[in-house]
């Protein structure tokens, strides 16, 4: 295999966008609010959390590193939040820009934070009442590239419960 950890990256990116769209998709009324318990972070602050982890690794990889966290809006604001920041960070890793930071370490800080939130947004919606599908996800229609929220739905073959 000759591809790239750049290229490699992307493809991470889109899975990170194929897995979020699915947990933030048809999200129910009250969602963004739910709290499992009195310390639990809201599902509309782990995408708030989600936003500033890619908004930060697109940083350190363009070589500015810097942590800046937002304060959580509504639902559909910081939904788009966080799919804007993946496609910022996307488009700089397919440009010819010279990434500054180590995506390595990009990748194993905030990204895979930021899938580990996707995981527990997921779970929030099967406490919340409102579970996902499983799914087959290495035969997914994950794309690089496509990192917004419009994803192809899974193919019900591939779905369970």
């Amino acid at each position: 295999m000759s591809e790239t950890i750049r290229e490699f990256f992307r493809h991470a990116l889109a899975t990170l966008a194929y897995r979020a769209a699915k947990t933030m998709r048809d999200a129910p009324p009250g969602f963004a609010d739910f709290r499992p318990g009195p310390t639990s972070k809201t599902p509309v602050q782990i995408v708030a959390h989600m936003g500033d982890l890619i908004e930060s690794s697109s940083r350190a990889a363009e070589g500015n590193p810097s942590w800046e966290p937002q304060a959580p809006q509504t639902w559909e604001p910081e939904c788009a939040r966080f799919f804007a920041a993946l496609k910022s960070f996307d488009t700089f890793l397919a440009s010819e820009d010279p990434v500054k930071g180590d995506l390595r370490l990009i990748f194993q800080g905030p990204v895979a934070d930021a899938l580990t939130h996707t995981g527990q947004l997921a779970m929030l919606r099967r406490l919340a009442g409102s579970p996902i599908g499983g799914e087959g996800y290495n035969v997914a229609d994950i794309v690089v590239g496509r990192v917004g929220p419009d994803q192809t739905p899974p193919d019900p073959q591939n779905e369970f419960d």
